[in-house]
């Protein structure tokens, strides 16, 4: 699939899926106009900036199939396997039109950067859609999607809260004494968004995911102040380091993919070392909680699908719930064989941070929840069919939780349904 941002953005268009919106917007209406629409919007004269901003062009189950190529939902997830299965490594060039503009050193300045607040709650303005690529000095390139808090000019948070790769990069930073140099492309194709969003052992290299997504390879250029590579294709590129403050510095509130308002973080700081771009470049607020719901979900289904392979288990169809925020309920139709329904719920819920499995037969329809409710009303036994799992680990950002102390990894219950 050879397409650019931009070419998706003139699909969108081309669709009735994308609003040109051509009058003065006050920065502080963009979330709000965004989240009112079933289109994506394309905001032409932000007030006060001379960079026009897009946004929700992933926010629904359609836009994101279109991104994918994809003629339904499903199908995205065969695309992420595929790209597991056959990765396509990245290609190096020299330079990209990213670099029509540069800004470094004390000419670094992001308040220049249309960067909106997604609700009135936030903590300040945070970057949302960056797709990151950290270098470690051992285990080399990892790329993933976080969010930077702007702070100062040339200054952001960078929000670490849950145990992945990067902040095991980081970590190892901070115990070393050193900085962690990064890149940020912001205004990327979905295709990379999904790659940099699943969670790849260790060692993955997730822009070859995407290639194999693409089924060409991912073109990466070199990093000017930082010794890491960027997105060619990105419309603005962050170069910068992660200090090795630790988790000291204060960060948030910021509404989550919980569909709530988070609390307060500590997090690391980033210093950016450069801020360049396109000439006529667009910046893209990923609209949360809607957009990361719809192309992430895919993640979690190839994660799934993979554990009950190793487990033997023979799958019919898997369903990340909405009411479950498509991050923490799992429903599951397997063709049952004897101790097949507990093996799938022990193999489901070790992956990621899913908290609630229901394994049904492959009579009943798992995107039908009065199905799914029928078969656990008709088929379960609490004392034999409800197993609870104590103490594993959780992820910071439920809130049905206790409060955590800072720098402690909360535990949490997980409760499977064999029905």
């Amino acid at each position: 699939m050879d397409e650019t941002f931009r070419g998706f953005l003139d699909r969108l268009r081309q669709a009735g899926e994308l609003i040109d919106f051509r009058q003065p917007i006050d920065i502080r209406h963009i979330a709000t106009l965004v989240d009112q629409s079933d289109k994506a919007i394309f905001f032409h004269k932000v007030i006060g900036y001379d960079i026009p901003v897009v946004s929700g062009i992933i926010r629904t189950r359609e836009r994101a199939m279109m991104a994918m190529g994809a003629s339904e939902y499903l199908e995205i997830e065969e695309r992420l396997k595929n790209g597991i299965a056959k990765p396509i490594p990245p290609q190096r060039i020299a330079t990209s039109p990213a670099r029509e503009v540069v800004m470094k050193g004390d000419d670094v300045d992001l308040y220049k950067l249309p960067i909106p607040m997604s609700s009135i709650y936030d903590g300040g303005p945070m970057i949302t859609a960056g797709v990151v690529i950290a270098k470690d000095p051992e285990f080399g390139i990892n790329t993933g999607i976080y969010r930077f808090m702007v702070k100062e000019k040339n200054l952001t948070g960078i929000d670490i809260v849950t145990p992945n790769n990067m902040r095991l990069f980081v970590q190892r930073a901070y115990e070393a004494k050193r900085p962690l140099p990064i890149s940020i492309s912001i205004g990327t194709h979905p295709i990379e968004l999904l790659g940099a969003g699943f969670k790849a052992p260790l060692g993955t290299d997730e822009m070859a995911i995407a290639g194999g997504i693409r089924g060409q390879a991912v073109k990466l250029a070199a990093g000017d102040t930082v010794d890491v590579p960027y997105i060619a294709d990105a419309e603005i590129v962050l170069e910068g380091e992660v200090l090795p403050t630790g988790w000291t510095h204060p960060e948030g509130r910021f509404g989550e993919f919980t569909w709530l308002m988070g609390g307060l973080h500590w997090n690391p700081i980033v210093r950016i070392t450069s801020v360049s771009m396109r000439r006529d470049a667009i910046y893209y607020a990923l609209h949360m909680p809607w957009e990361n719901t719809w192309l992430m979900a895919p993640t979690r289904y190839a994660a799934i699908r993979q554990a009950l392979r190793t487990a033997s288990v023979v799958v019919k169809e898997i369903n990340m719930t909405m009411g479950g925020v498509t991050f923490w309920h799992a429903v599951i139709s397997i063709k049952k064989q004897a101790g097949d329904g507990k093996n799938a719920l022990l193999a489901a819920l070790s992956v990621m941070d899913i908290k609630h499995v229901v394994v049904v037969d492959d009579d009943i329809d798992v995107f039908n929840p009065v199905e799914v409710e029928w078969a656990i009303a008709t088929r379960v036994q609490g004392d034999r069919d409800i197993l609870i799992v104590s103490n594993a680990r959780g992820k910071p950002l439920d809130p049905s939780l206790a409060p955590t102390p800072h720098g402690i990894v909360p535990t949490t219950a997980k409760v499977g349904i064999d029905a």
